[in-house]
């Protein structure tokens, strides 16, 4: 079981008992990597969240070699996504619909 830093899903799914819900039942999952957390964030959230088809998968990397990024990760299948963008902080990461906003990654703190 993941506990992600951020979850988007319909109300319906807070519908069972405790505090969970299934991963396919998000439309979005926002991951936000630290010193101990960028390798579990950048691989086995990644790929569980795409294995449960979680649509979206903004990763907030700022330890990425160096320079902090954000990857929006999307389109899962076969248990992997495709990279719809990477921006360096500072700059609009695009989220698409059903959201359609841009976030201002230049707030994120560098490190």
């Amino acid at each position: 079981m993941f506990v992600p830093d951020l979850v988007v899903a319909p109300e319906a799914a807070l519908g069972e008992p405790g505090h969970h819900i299934p991963a396919a039942a998000a439309l979005l999952v926002v991951e936000t990597t630290s010193k101990s957390s960028a390798d579990h964030d950048r691989i086995e959230k990644l790929h569980g969240c795409a294995t449960a088809g979680v649509p979206l998968y903004p990763l907030l990397d700022s330890r990425h070699s160096g320079r902090p990024t954000a990857t929006l990760y999307g389109h899962p299948g076969n248990a992997t996504y495709r990279v719809l963008d990477t921006v360096e902080y500072g700059e609009g990461l695009h989220i698409p619909a059903p959201f359609d906003l841009t976030i201002d990654t230049g707030a994120f703190p560098a490190g």
